[in-house]
């Protein structure tokens, strides 16, 4: 049976949405499928789950929970339904507003995207999630156990290069392990490229919440200029001039009276370090897109992936 004749005898089965529908592909991840279900003049997300980043059995419930506690913020999709398995899909599904829009232009949406993310952490935080209290030693932590997860890993050369780099981040983590304890937590998605914005001429977006957790807002703002990231769907590489016209435009809409100095300066750090997190898991992940048991598979992703850990001296030198 065919993947979306299963979305309809499975939308049938739960009455989420009523009939007629009109389902068809949308997009797909690392970690799930993405279909569009249109019905009665509205139109929403199916999201079919196919593992975990944070190592979760229930990631799709999760990923429901986020989204639920972000359904105030305007610029998240909302969540309606969450199933998190067994089903006809074996793993968990959930259906979600589906947001239009286009991909993030840095070039001209970086004030937009300072927007939405001094909405996004201006919401309250809820039991339940994640926390990373103290991020710096989080994600080193984090990436060590990525880079040793396939001890026959044959890339080796690039092992060592990541492992150096990861020296240079525990000092980091050593001599600034009180920079972030008077934060307020909030919720922050970790994972920000510009395929994740959905900016339109209305409202703007920031989807795919797999991976959020309640850390310092500083995690979001780092990882969405460095980079790994501006490069994962684009070729653009942010300037000073940008990074610095993106942190007074957050500055501006946040809730909260913030230093624009200390902005700059803890941005800088998670910079930093998710460079170590990014290369980390383009090493893991190139292990298991050379195995022929792997899922879900992009040729993209692949180059993409193969290209950063070419260029591990250059990555690494651009945020220092």
């Amino acid at each position: 049976m065919s993947m979306i004749k299963r979305i309809h005898a499975y939308l049938n089965q739960s009455g989420w949405v009523k009939p007629p529908w009109d389902i068809s592909f949308l997009a797909s991840g690392e970690y799930h499928e993405n279909y569009l279900v249109a019905a009665q003049g509205a139109r929403y997300v199916f999201r079919i789950n196919h593992g975990s980043q944070l190592g979760l059995a229930d990631q799709v419930g999760y990923e429901f929970r986020v989204l639920k506690a972000l359904a105030n913020s305007g610029v998240t999709p909302r969540p309606y339904a969450v199933d998190p398995g067994p089903n006809v899909f074996g793993s968990g599904v959930l259906l979600m507003e589906y947001v239009p829009g286009v991909p993030l232009n840095y070039q001209t949406d970086l004030k937009k995207a300072a927007a939405i993310f001094a909405r996004i952490h201006s919401q309250p935080v809820v039991a339940g999630l994640i926390r990373q209290d103290d991020p710096l030693s989080a994600i080193a932590e984090e990436s060590l156990g990525l880079v040793h997860r396939y001890p026959d890993h044959p890339r080796t050369r690039e092992k060592e290069l990541i492992l150096r780099y990861h020296g240079k981040i525990l000092e980091l983590v050593e001599h600034n392990r009180d920079l972030f304890a008077n934060e307020s937590p909030c919720i922050v998605n970790t994972e920000v490229n510009a395929g994740n914005f959905c900016m339109g001429p209305d409202r703007s977006y920031l989807v795919d919440w797999e991976k959020a957790v309640i850390s310092s807002r500083y995690q979001d703002l780092g990882h969405f200029l460095v980079p790994t990231t501006t490069l994962w769907k684009t070729d653009h590489i942010c300037t000073p001039e940008e990074r610095h016209v993106f942190l007074e435009a957050y500055q501006a809409a946040c809730d909260q009276a913030l230093v624009l100095d200390e902005l700059v300066f803890k941005t800088g750090m998670l910079m930093r370090t998710i460079a170590l997190r990014a290369t980390a898991w383009c090493f893991m992940a190139w292990y298991e897109y050379t195995r022929q048991d792997r899922g879900l598979r992009h040729q993209g992703t692949f180059e993409r992936i193969t290209s950063f850990l070419d260029n591990l001296e250059w990555i690494f030198n651009s945020v220092e």
